[in-house]
Parts: C-alpha cells; sequence; structure tokens
C-alpha cells in the first residue's frame, strides 16, 4: 500500500529525533542507503487518524543547513530536490524544548524553503522538571506554524502530533524569519531568474551548495558560479551575516514566549555526574568496570536460551534423519545447511545483549562521555577525537562504523580510523570468541564475583581496542599531512534508557546480522558440504574397497568403521585437499587441515567458522549421533598425539588469528567505496594478515 503524505524528520543532533521516528512508526521501518551515497537512509510507515498512511523519512541529525560531513549535506539535498522519490510534503522540525535557542536557527533556515513545516516541541517533561515555562500558543503565533509539545520517550503527545500531519494541506506557510534578500539581492534575483527558484533562501543556498547539487545540471552549476563572480559573493560573510540575523530575531521570539530560571537542575545534575565518570583517572576505572560487567553478562543471561537454540538444532537434524530417506539430499540438508545454520543461530541471544547494552549505553548520554574521555588519548596517537565513535562503534560492526568516519574533516585523521577500525571487536567475532572459550576456559568464579570465562572475553575486547590505539599511533608516522584535526561534541544530559528502543535496536540489529551471515552461512554450508562429500579422482571408491577387507570387517565394529571410513573421505575430499594444502603454513600456528578450512571459507564472513566447524565435524562424525558444534569440537582428537584437537593454545592461537585478520568481504568492500582507491583495502588487509599470524604464533607457542 504507498503512502499518500511523505513526512520528513529534521533536527539537531540528541534532540530525539530517532525516538520520534520509533514512536511513529514502530517495527515498519527499513534502512537503506540514500541514492548515491553510503549515508544510512531510515524509512518508515505510520497510520494517521484518517486512515491514511504516512511516509516518514527520518533524515541525519544536523545543526544547521550548511553542511560538515557527507550526513549533513542530504538533509538540504532531499528538502530541495522538488519531485524526486524523497522530496516531502511536510517537514516536522523536531526542537529540544530545554535548548529552544540553539534549535530555532536550523528551523528557521528550512522555514525560508518555504516547506509546510509541524514544530514538535520534545522533552517537555525534562523542560518542566528544569523549571523552563514554555507559552506553546504564543509561540506558535509568533513563528506561524503549529507547534506540538510531546515527549517522544514517554510517546506523550504522538497523537496529537499524528493529526497535524493528516491535515498538513491545511497547515499554512510559515512567517518570514529574516528578510533573506537583504544578504545578496542582485545575486538571488539572478538565480531565481535564470536557474529557478521556490523561495529567495532556496536561491541563497544554491549560491552556497551548488558544487554538491546533483540534482543540478553541470550548466547550470558552473552559470552559478558566474553569477558568483559577477556580483563578488563570498559565501562564508554571507554565512555569518545570515547567522547573526537569524539569532537576533529567534533572541526576539524566546524573550516573549519563554521563561528560564537562573540553573537548570538536570544540566547541574549531569554535571555532578559528570565529575565522577569523566574523572581522569576514575572515570577510565569505571568504563572497564563497565565493559567487564558487559561481557560477563554476555555469557551469564544467554546460556539457557542457547542451550534451547542448540537442543532445538538437535532435535531438528534427528528429526530430519527420520522423515528423509537416506542418500545425498538428506545429508546435505542435515550435514550442511542446518548444521551450518545452527552455528549462527545459537548465538542469537549473544548478539541481542551485545546490542541491548550498547543501545543502553548510547541512549543514557553515557556513550557520548566515553568519546569525550578518549579524545585525550586518541590525540596522542595522532587521532582526532571523532576517531572514537566509529572505534567504539565497531564492537558492533565495521561496515557502519566505516562509513561513519564521513564526520571526520581531516583526511589523515580519517584514513587512519579506516584502516584500524576493523581491528576492534565486532560482533561476527563474538560466535567465534564464545565458542572456543567455553571449550578451553573453566566456566567457575574468582573472588566469588568474575566469571574466568567472562574475563576472557573482557580481554578479548580490550585487546581489539589497544591493539586499534597501538596500530594507528603507528601510522601517525606512516601517513603524512599538513592539517588539523579538531573535535566538537555536545554532550547531552544523563536519561533513563528507553526500554522500547532498546528492544527494537535488539531486534533490528539481531535480525540484520541473522538475515545477512545467514545467506552467506547458507551458501558456504551449500559448497562446504559438496566439497567435504566429493573427492578428486577414485579416492572414495579405493577407501570403501580398502575398509571392505576381512582385517577391517573382522576387528572393528560397524559404528567405528563407519566413523574410519568417514574420517579417512574427509581428509581425501576436496576440501581434505584444499586444507592440507596450506596445512604447512598454518602448521606453527598449532591449526590442522580442518582448521585451515574454515580460515579459508571465513575470509567471506569471520562468523562462517561456527558454521564450518559444523559441517565438517558432522560430515566426518555419525550420523546416528547428532550433538551440537560445541559438544563435537570437544570430542575432536589430533590423530597423531590423540589429545583434544582444541587445547588451550590452539583455542587461544585461533582467537587472536581472528581478531586481527581481515576476514570480512563486506568490510573490505566498504573501505574501497569509501576511499575510492583499491590500494588502501589491499594494504589494510595485508598488515592485519601478518599481525594476525604474528600474535597467533605467539600465542601458541608461549601457551604451549
Amino acid at each position: 500500500m504507498k503512502a499518500e503524505i511523505r513526512v520528513a524528520l529534521v533536527g539537531n543532533p540528541n534532540t530525539g529525533k530517532s525516538t520520534l521516528f520509533n514512536a511513529l512508526t514502530g517495527l515498519n521501518q527499513k534502512i537503506g542507503n540514500f541514492p548515491g551515497v553510503t549515508v544510512d537512509k531510515k524509512t518508515g510507515f505510520c497510520p494517521l487518524p484518517d486512515g491514511r498512511r504516512a511516509e516518514i523519512i527520518d533524515l541525519p541529525g544536523t545543526y544547521s543547513l550548511y553542511p560538515k560531513s557527507k550526513d549533513e549535506s542530504i538533509v538540504f539535498s532531499v528538502l530541495a530536490e522538488k519531485g524526486s522519490d524523497l522530496s516531502p510534503d511536510l517537514v516536522v522540525v523536531i526542537l529540544d524544548a530545554t535548548n529552544l535557542k540553539r534549535n530555532l536557527l536550523l528551523y528557521t533556515q528550512v522555514a525560508d524553503l518555504k516547506i509546510p513545516i509541524i514544530i514538535a516541541l520534545n522533552m517537555m517533561d525534562m523542560a518542566r522538571k528544569a523549571g523552563i515555562d514554555i507559552d506553546v500558543n504564543l509561540l506558535a503565533k509568533r513563528l506561524g506554524v503549529p507547534v506540538v509539545p510531546i515527549s517522544a520517550r514517554k510517546e506523550q503527545g504522538i497523537d496529537d502530533l499524528k493529526k497535524l500531519i493528516a491535515y498538513a494541506n491545511q497547515i499554512p506557510l510559515q512567517t518570514d524569519s529574516i528578510y533573506v534578500n537583504a544578504l545578496a539581492p542582485a545575486l538571488i534575483d539572478d538565480i531565481t531568474e535564470e536557474i529557478g527558484a521556490s523561495s529567495p533562501y532556496f536561491a541563497l543556498q544554491l549560491a552556497h551548495q551548488h558544487e554538491h547539487l546533483k540534482f543540478l545540471t553541470t550548466e547550470q552549476s558552473n552559470r552559478i558560479e558566474e553569477l558568483e563572480k559577477k556580483h563578488s559573493f563570498h559565501s562564508q560573510k554571507a554565512q555569518a551575516a545570515e547567522t547573526i540575523a537569524r539569532y537576533n530575531y529567534i533572541n526576539d521570539v524566546l524573550y516573549d514566549t519563554v521563561q528560564t530560571p537562573q540553573t537548570a537542575h538536570e544540566e547541574s545534575l549531569s554535571n555532578r555526574i559528570d565529575h565522577i565518570l569523566t574523572h581522569k583517572v576514575f572515570g577510565f576505572i569505571i568504563f572497564m568496570m563497565v565493559l567487564l560487567f558487559m561481557f560477563q553478562s554476555i555469557f551469564a543471561w544467554s546460556a539457557y536460551p542457547m542451550s534451547l537454540i542448540e537442543n532445538s538444532f538437535v532435535w531438528a537434524e534427528g528429526a530430519l534423519r527420520d522423515i528423509l530417506p537416506p542418500g545425498p539430499v538428506a545429508d546435505l540438508l542435515v550435514d550442511g545447511v542446518v548444521a551450518g545454520l545452527s552455528g549462527v543461530l545459537v548465538f542469537i541471544p549473544q548478539i541481542a545483549i551485545l546490542f541491548a547494552f550498547i543501545s543502553i549505553l548510547e541512549d543514557t548520554g553515557y556513550m557520548s562521555r566515553v568519546t569525550f574521555m578518549m579524545d585525550k588519548i586518541m590525540r596522542k596517537v595522532g587521532l582526532n577525537g571523532k576517531s572514537v565513535v566509529p572505534l567504539i562503534g565497531g564492537f558492533a560492526c565495521a561496515v557502519p562504523s566505516i562509513m561513519s568516519t564521513r564526520t571526520i574533516e581531516n583526511w589523515k585523521d580519517r584514513m587512519i580510523t579506516i584502516m584500524v577500525t576493523p581491528l576492534v571487536a565486532c560482533s561476527a567475532r563474538l560466535p567465534v570468541y564464545t565458542l572456543l572459550i567455553a571449550l578451553v576456559v573453566p566456566n567457575k568464579n574468582i573472588w566469588w564475583i568474575f566469571n574466568l570465562q567472562g574475563l576472557a572475553l573482557t580481554g578479548m575486547y580490550v585487546l581489539s581496542l589497544v591493539s586499534a590505539v597501538l596500530v594507528a599511533f603507528v601510522m601517525k608516522f606512516v601517513l603524512k599531512a599538513r592539517e588539523r584535526g579538531y573535535f566538537i561534541m555536545e554532550l547531552p544530559v544523563y536519561r533513563m534508557p528507553r526500554w522500547r528502543n532498546v528492544g527494537l535496536s535488539m531486534f533490528e540489529r539481531s535480525k540484520t546480522f541473522v538475515l545477512q551471515a545467514g545467506k552467506v552461512i547458507i551458501a558456504v554450508s551449500v559448497i562446504l558440504w559438496v566439497l567435504s562429500s566429493y573427492g578428486p579422482g577414485k579416492r572414495f571408491e579405493k577407501i570403501e574397497q580398502k575398509y571392505s577387507q576381512p582385517q577391517f570387517t573382522q576387528s572393528m565394529t560397524a559404528d567405528s568403521l563407519k566413523r574410519v571410513i568417514s574420517t579417512e573421505k574427509l581428509e581425501n575430499s576436496y576440501a581434505g585437499v584444499l586444507g592440507h594444502v596450506i596445512e604447512p603454513v598454518i602448521k606453527p600456528l598449532g591449526f590442522d587441515w580442518k582448521i585451515g578450512i574454515a580460515l579459508i571459507t571465513s575470509f567471506a564472513a569471520r562468523e562462517v567458522f561456527v558454521g564450518t566447524m559444523a559441517t565438517i565435524y558432522s560430515v566426518e562424525g555419525d550420523a546416528d549421533r547428532i550433538d551440537s558444534v560445541q559438544d563435537k569440537m570437544r570430542k575432536a582428537r589430533n590423530p597423531n598425539t590423540g589429545q583434544p584437537a582444541f587445547t588451550l593454545a590452539v583455542a587461544f592461537s585461533l582467537m587472536m588469528f581472528y581478531a586481527f585478520a581481515m576476514q570480512c568481504a563486506s568490510t573490505v568492500a566498504v573501505v574501497y567505496r569509501e576511499t575510492k582507491n583499491w590500494r588502501w583495502p589491499a594494504a589494510q588487509f595485508a598488515y592485519m594478515t601478518v599481525l594476525a599470524y604474528t600474535m597467533a604464533f605467539l600465542a601458541y607457542h608461549l601457551l604451549k
């Protein structure tokens, strides 16, 4: 069903824009990219009181229509390009009621584009608590637009906002905030006449931004450039004059409509908390404790649901064996598809818990404090404070984190951030870490509080951050640039997390992880099953003939014979041959040819390791004994020594390899897309592979 009205949400960062988007659309939303750029585009559908549906577009947060990054440039592009698939019929500008003066600058700019506007006056509950008194009716009258007081977090006023959206065609155009023509009268007239502009301010913005606007033809852009030279137009001076004029207007409006006490309760409380949480010593200790609690919880809270999923897959494999007639189709489904999928789906609880914590840290405002604290360290290693956002975001996934480096204006800072972000332990590594830690680290507590497995997992995540910082320090001397980076960030006040948002984040991120990983896992599992089930020449026939001889059939039980044949067939399969080819290279790391197969398949995506192990040990094992992947790996033995295949040394060597190797095709692709040059992903792949091999070698020989 097509939407009958398109609404764009516009606002400063930290005004609750995303919360309002979730309140309006619920689960009825999707994420893609804006046309021609890699900026996230969130769209959703909202039912209106009159039975129609509105399409809601959540535009990136910005302080002004004059962009400082690619994300911010999207806002004017969408609002200005009439007749496009994204052109809004109505704009909802979200204002933070506790900080109206700063927020109204963006509103006045959007208003002067002459698009119908509704103001959503958010955080009214916070404003009342802080003693700020806003005359909403007078504010609406002064601005000439409808103003709806809301609290997006508490979902108050949302129905009133929906009613106003439904009557968008009856909303009058807002009054002028400043006399735009006075800023560049002759230039505005010429652009309006020659290029065509819906308003004087639209013409002025074309003068400022025409080089970056894709809806303008080359001829139009060149003509605007000629007109600028003709009228001696200076963009920065015009912006400064405009900003001063706008703040004069805003001050007049607020003088009549807002009464503010000398001190705001929320701000002072946040400042008192910041004295502790951003302290140069205690701040880092608290951050480490938060990380430790987070990873302890990932192990402790996920145990029961993981066991439930694991047992469900064991049951499903057994049921399929009973239903399907024996043969290649049954083997493909059970040993290939189901075994491979079980290796990933079993980790949904851990992924969901990780994303829940990240969402809570962002929602409360604590993540901004971590970014602020880390800025001092970042400067010493040659990075920008803004580099912390991609690095912390790397805990979830390197792909959107690398895309978020576009907010870093300094070229050198941005390139170093792109090069080190994949070192941060992402959610795809989590299944590998938790599987291997559960195999070799005892599940017991020390000092009554700390679980050994949780400590090991925390150690892997801390190692990833430390390694990223150290590599950045080295690259500081490798890459050369003259320009200096800078860091500007607004710290939001502390707030309680919005549990609905946390739930939505858990659901959306887990779904994305499963769908993206699932497609790769099924494809790799099917290919791997074929490579593991068939071999070159007549190798399989010779194995069958060898073990059909009396010395084997009479001295071994049927089960033992079947297991030995399966093992030898796997070793002589195409996958086995491939594993044996690379075995001499990986043997110094403690890896055998089976792990070698997993390393090769994992270069598509790290989480494929678990599915590969499940498939290999399913093909090798006894079809009548269906175990979980962890049980299969625990029972695996080294054929030469008879010892467990996964010892402490082997497991930690593997974790070191997965911690440092670039095993993600999506990340390679996005690095190329962001740098527009293959030498950057190639250099990244090379240095990370060398680092992975070295660290795995050291871990194996130190622990052996």
